[in-house]
């Protein structure tokens, strides 16, 4: 009776259109009403205690480095590199796609992020060459997916405060999945651009490389001076947001001299407003999770799907196909925030390592991004490059289709994540 209230609630919200913070809302009061604990001051202290917690402060320090990134030239000289380095290859502003999406996944942490300045910058220049614009937009937005799984993923955050996990295992435990998604993408656009006419770019002396590499020394010391101090217990997740913030204000000021301080003022602004929506996603999500865990609608769960709990394959398989489901219709962060709470004490009372799972759920999440109907990522490049949405699918589609493919490498060899995440954790 519980399970079934609370999923009739949140349909019935999305159904009417509620904002989905409010859906989560309406979801704890039925629960509260439902278990005879209704009590408007409960409600106040689960958001506010859910607001303060302390490694939610990660979330607008990255958002702030993304920002800063992004307006101070560290993503277009990243992109310079990556053009000066395999551009001239058949197909080769598809490859700089992918190399620029994967070193600006490791400074930004937000997939949207990506998208916006993956699209401003290079879909022009694809076009330009001659590539098929649809085919370029899908390429574009699946490389920008990797922001929500290679560190520092916004995402891993906010299911690490979620779930109860370590978001620096989180963080250390995406990277190579994220680096194995970035080499399907590889292939499905070499498969893709075989026989090409698009215009090859003139490959770049061994002079222009040097420059384009030392341009954009400063901005790629970035992602390693967070996944060294991760790796050796330096700095936490939060205390790592700090560090990029303040590393990439300096830079963009001191070093590139393309920010400046009256800029500065609505850089600000602009984060303000993208975490003030993260966060009260996040307090929202709080009380009906709270009252999760004291309705125990995991163990419902649980007894629901008793008979494959002793096939931890399966299960993951059953729980993907779940995610995949919900995150087609729902953006990634209420996704992680509604289930989170649900499915990993599940996954732990079936002997499956969390932390993988977590990040098979991040990854699920994510491709849930470039996916229709809601496709928040697909909307972003659509808007930014003026493609039309239906065109766009036709484009993503083979990308769509490598991504899911390594979803299901991943879930037949744990190994592929557990062992790179056990070296790095060392």
């Amino acid at each position: 009776m519980t399970l079934a209230l609370f999923v009739c609630t949140l349909i019935a919200g999305i159904a009417i259109g509620m904002p989905i913070a409010y859906a989560l809302l309406a979801c704890g009061v039925a629960l509260m009403w439902q278990i005879g604990l209704f009590d408007g001051q409960i409600l106040a202290q689960n958001i506010l205690s859910a607001a303060s917690n302390f490694p939610l402060l990660a979330i607008p320090l990255f958002i702030i480095a993304g920002e800063i990134m992004n307006n101070g030239g560290l993503s277009r000289r990243i992109i310079a590199l990556a053009v000066a380095m395999v551009g001239h290859l058949r197909g080769g502003l598809g490859y700089v796609t992918i190399f620029a999406g994967v070193l600006l996944s490791s400074l930004s942490g937000s997939a949207l992020a990506d998208a916006a300045s993956l699209t401003a910058l290079l879909l022009p220049m694809m076009v330009m060459a001659g590539y098929d614009k649809n085919r370029s937009g899908g390429l574009i937005a699946s490389v920008s997916i990797l922001g929500s799984i290679i560190p520092p993923s916004i995402g891993f955050v906010v299911l690490g405060v979620a779930s109860g996990l370590s978001i620096t295992k989180l963080f250390l435990a995406g990277i190579a999945p994220g680096l194995l998604l970035a080499v399907a993408l590889s292939v499905a656009w070499w498969l893709l651009s075989r026989n090409s006419t698009a215009e090859l770019a003139p490959r770049a002396s061994a002079k222009v490389r040097l420059k384009a590499l030392g341009e954009s020394f400063w901005a790629m010391m970035l992602p390693v001076i967070i996944v060294v101090g991760l790796r050796f217990g330096i700095v936490t997740p939060t205390e790592a947001g700090a560090v990029a913030a303040v590393y990439a204000l300096f830079v963009s000021i001191v070093i590139y001299r393309e920010l400046s301080l009256y800029s500065l003022v609505g850089l600000l602004l602009q984060a303000g407003k993208t975490t003030a929506a993260v966060m009260f996603l996040v307090a929202a999500a709080a009380v009906p999770a709270w009252l999760i865990t004291l309705a125990d609608i995991p163990g419902q769960i649980i007894d629901l799907i008793e008979p494959i709990m002793d096939q931890p394959k399966l299960l993951v398989v059953v729980l993907m196909v779940l995610i995949t489901l919900i995150s087609m219709v729902m953006d990634l962060t209420p996704t992680v925030l509604l289930l989170a709470p649900i499915l990993i004490p599940v996954v732990e009372a079936a002997g499956i390592d969390p932390i993988y799972f977590a990040v098979l759920f991040m990854i699920n999440c994510s491709i849930g991004l470039i996916t229709p109907p809601v496709g928040t990522v697909l909307n972003v490049v659509c808007g930014i490059g003026k493609l039309k949405l239906e065109h766009l699918l036709q484009g993503v589609a083979p990308f769509l289709i490598a991504e899911l493919l390594v979803l299901a490498l991943l879930v037949a060899f744990p190994d592929l994540i557990m062992v790179p995440a056990a070296w790095l954790s060392r």
